[in-house]
């Protein structure tokens, strides 16, 4: 699924130059005239009022992603966002209305509430990537949030981080997906670092902190009720005859799978997303299997979950999996960094030990 292109069709657009608006309000008063010694006063104290505005609080922030410090003298207004994480992140923070901007993505199902929020931001690009360098950098947004680092790749036509953020756009990578090395060191910690900076970022420290304090209730209810019972041995994949498109021991989706009380049978397979040999599947006797499911992926079809998993069982023919015909679909999005992957826990959870959740 992160096997983005490198390469889109070019779009006609063209640069654009941010606006900037003063207003200035005067009062009016019964007041006797003032004496030109005072007016004066007056005069220079509106221009400093006029000249430096005073700082709305909480701000400058400033914070750290993909190794470098962004500063934020006030919230973003004007944003643009990638993959659908990062709007559903948003979202679930109540910044809905700072969004101006969004790529199509229909692939996952949507969260509750969100497909209305979704369908009301302007679409500037045809797939999940954004769009090329000329049509981006004519948003004239404040912010830009995304998952991975492909859509800033100059080699696509893309407008590069460096290029957005010379023209006052800077651009945050969730997860700290900031290269292949980089994703394989996510921990769930780093979802909580991501709604932290962004609370700091838009100005909503209490909502962010809110919205963690109801992620980690949920975390803890989890591994609560998954404790004390043998963990299910688990397959997670997507798709493939041979090789399998599947996913190793390191990254999101292997620690989504520990968290829920699941011990991935390719555990020893140093990558996220990786391609498996046929032998070491059939080898492997998952008891359950995780399949990922997406509609599309840049407008073209894409399988099935159950075709998807009908090919896994069909390679793992012997295994306890295959014989109880035992999968589960994850939205693809929820294996990207979110939110949405904490629920996605407490969903893999519910699948692999459905007695511990009867209660």
């Amino acid at each position: 699924m992160r096997r983005l292109p490198t390469l889109m069709a070019a779009l006609v657009a063209a640069l654009v130059a941010a606006l900037v608006a003063a207003l200035a309000l005067t009062a009016c008063s019964q007041a006797p005239a003032a004496r030109p010694a005072d007016q004066a006063t007056a005069q220079e104290t509106s221009a400093t009022r006029q000249a430096a505005p005073a700082a709305q609080a909480g701000f400058p922030v400033t914070i750290t992603n993909c190794g470098r410090a962004l500063t934020f003298d006030k919230p973003p207004a004007k944003v643009v966002t990638g993959y659908q994480p990062a709007l559903e992140t948003l979202l679930a923070l109540g910044l809905g209305d700072r969004v101006a901007a969004r790529t199509r993505f229909s692939e996952s199902a949507f969260l509750p509430g969100q497909k209305e929020a979704y369908d009301k931001i302007t679409e500037i690009s045809p797939s999940i990537m954004l769009p090329q360098k000329e049509v981006m950098l004519a948003q004239g947004a404040d912010f830009v949030l995304d998952n991975t680092m492909s859509s800033f790749d100059a080699a696509g036509g893309f407008a590069t981080v460096q290029e957005l953020n010379t023209a006052g756009t800077p651009v945050y990578i969730m997860g700290n997906w900031c290269s292949p090395e980089e994703t394989l060191k996510f921990t769930l910690d780093d979802t909580f670092t991501d709604l932290r900076n962004l609370g700091a970022i838009f100005g909503v420290p209490d909502r962010a902190d809110k919205l963690i304090t109801d992620l980690r209730d949920k975390l803890a209810d989890v591994r609560k009720r998954v404790s004390s019972r043998p963990p299910v041995k688990v397959l997670a994949t997507d798709g493939g005859k041979g090789p399998v498109n599947a996913y190793g021991g390191a990254g999101l989706t292997n620690q989504m799978i520990t968290e829920a009380g699941g011990v991935n049978v390719l555990a020893d397979v140093k990558g996220d997303y990786t391609e498996v040999s046929v032998e070491k599947v059939s080898a492997a006797q998952p008891e359950a299997v995780l399949v990922s499911d997406y509609a599309e992926l840049l407008g073209e079809k894409m399988p099935n979950a159950q075709a998807k998993a009908a090919d896994t069982f069909a390679i793992a023919k012997d295994s306890p999996a295959a014989k109880a015909k035992r999968f589960l679909a994850v939205p693809v999005a929820a294996q990207h960094p979110g939110y949405r992957n904490i629920l996605a826990i407490v969903d893999i959870a519910r699948f692999l030990h459905p007695d511990a959740f009867t209660q």
